[in-house]
C-alpha cells in the first residue's frame, strides 16, 4: 500500500504540472512558429524545455528554504526586500491575471464553436468561467480529482487527433525554415512551458517530499515537449506558411486554420474538443495557484468570506476584461 501510496503522488504531481503546461499556450504554438518553420522550432522547443526545467528545480530549492504554506510574495520579501516584494507583486499579478484573460476568453471562443447558438460569445465565457470557478473554490484535493479527468479527455482527443490526421501530413511543408523568425515565437513558448506557478501548491501537495517533486518537475515538463513537437509536426505539416500567419494576424488558435484546409469535418470537431480539455487542463491549476499566490501577499485565510472575495478577484476581473475584449485571446498570450 505505500507504494501505490508513492507512486500515486508521483503520477498526482506529474500529472498536474502537466496539465498545467500544456495548455492555452499550446494552441498557439503553432501559429506562433509558423513563419519559423518546422526545424528551428524544434530547436528552439529543447532550449526552452531545458531552461524551464532548471527554474523549476531552482524554485523547488527556494521553496525548502521557506516555511510551509508559503507562496511566491514571502519568497520575494524575504530573499529581495521591500522593493522586491513590490516588483515582484507586479509582475505576478500582471502574468497571473493575462493567462487567466487568454484562458476566459479562449474557453469562450471554444465552447462557442463547439455548441452552435445564436447566443453572443461573452455568454459562453461567462459560462465557461462558472464552470471552473466552484472547481478552484473545493481547493486542491478536488483540483487533483478533475485534473485526472482532464488529462484523459486531453489524451483521448489528442491521440485520435494525431491518428486520424497524420496522414494528411505534408512532408514538403516542414522542409526549410526561417531562424530569424522563429525567435519571435520565444515569448508564447515560455508560456507553454510555464508550469513553475504552481510549485509552492505542490509542494504543499507532495508534502515536500524533494525527491518525488524532483522527479514530477522532469517527467511532468517532459510530457509536454513530446506532446508539442508531435502537435507541431502534424499541425505545420498541413496547414502552409501562409495559413499560419494568416490565422496569428486574425488572433485564432491553430485549430481553427484547419477547417480552411481539410475538407475533414471530424478532424476540426476532434481538434476543438482538443482545445477546450488543453485550455481547462491549464486553467484548473493555474487559477489553484494564483487563488494561493493573492491568498498568501494579503494574509488571508483560506476560508470563510476571504474565500469568496479571493475567487470574485481570480475569476472576476478576468472575466470583465475578456467580455470587453472578445478577441484578446493572442494578445493576452
Amino acid at each position: 500500500m505505500k507504494i501505490f501510496h508513492s507512486l500515486g503522488h508521483v503520477v498526482g504531481g506529474t500529472l498536474l504540472i502537466a496539465g498545467t503546461t500544456i495548455g492555452v499556450g499550446m494552441l498557439a504554438l503553432p501559429v506562433a512558429t509558423g513563419a519559423g518553420g518546422f526545424i528551428p522550432s524544434m530547436a528552439i522547443y529543447l532550449l526552452c524545455w531545458v531552461f524551464m526545467l532548471c527554474t523549476g528545480l531552482l524554485l523547488v530549492e527556494v521553496s525548502l528554504w521557506m516555511p510551509k504554506e508559503t507562496s511566491f510574495i514571502s519568497m520575494a520579501e524575504r530573499l529581495l526586500g521591500p522593493w522586491g516584494k513590490a516588483l515582484f507583486w507586479a509582475t505576478y499579478l500582471f502574468l497571473f491575471f493575462t493567462v487567466m484573460v487568454a484562458h476566459i476568453a479562449g474557453g469562450g471562443a471554444v465552447l462557442h464553436d463547439l455548441l452552435p447558438s445564436p447566443a453572443p460569445r461573452w455568454l459562453f465565457a461567462l459560462g465557461y468561467t462558472a464552470l471552473i470557478a466552484p472547481i478552484v473554490y473545493l481547493g486542491a484535493k478536488t483540483v487533483d480529482r478533475i485534473n485526472l479527468f482532464l488529462i484523459s479527455g486531453v489524451a483521448l482527443c489528442y491521440f485520435s487527433f494525431v491518428a486520424i490526421s497524420a496522414p494528411s501530413v505534408d512532408l514538403t511543408l516542414l522542409q526549410g525554415g526561417d531562424w530569424g523568425k522563429a525567435w519571435l515565437a520565444l515569448p508564447i513558448l515560455f508560456t507553454a512551458f510555464t508550469y513553475q506557478v504552481i510549485i509552492p501548491t505542490l509542494m504543499n501537495y507532495m508534502e515536500r517530499n524533494v525527491k518525488k517533486i524532483r522527479l514530477s518537475i522532469f517527467l511532468g515538463s517532459a510530457i509536454p515537449l513530446v506532446v508539442y513537437l508531435l502537435w507541431e509536426f502534424v499541425i505545420l505539416g498541413i496547414v502552409p506558411k501562409e495559413g499560419l500567419i494568416d490565422a496569428a494576424a486574425r488572433g485564432q488558435n491553430a485549430v481553427t486554420p484547419l477547417k480552411e484546409f481539410l475538407q475533414n469535418p471530424l478532424i476540426f470537431q476532434i481538434g476543438q474538443y482538443f482545445a477546450f480539455f488543453a485550455l481547462t487542463t491549464s486553467f484548473v491549476p493555474l487559477a489553484l495557484s494564483f487563488f494561493d499566490f493573492l491568498a498568501d501577499g494579503f494574509k488571508w485565510k483560506k476560508d470563510g468570506v476571504h474565500r469568496l472575495l479571493l475567487s470574485l478577484i481570480v475569476f472576476g476581473l478576468p472575466f470583465l476584461v475578456a467580455l470587453f475584449y472578445p478577441k484578446i485571446f493572442l494578445v493576452a498570450l
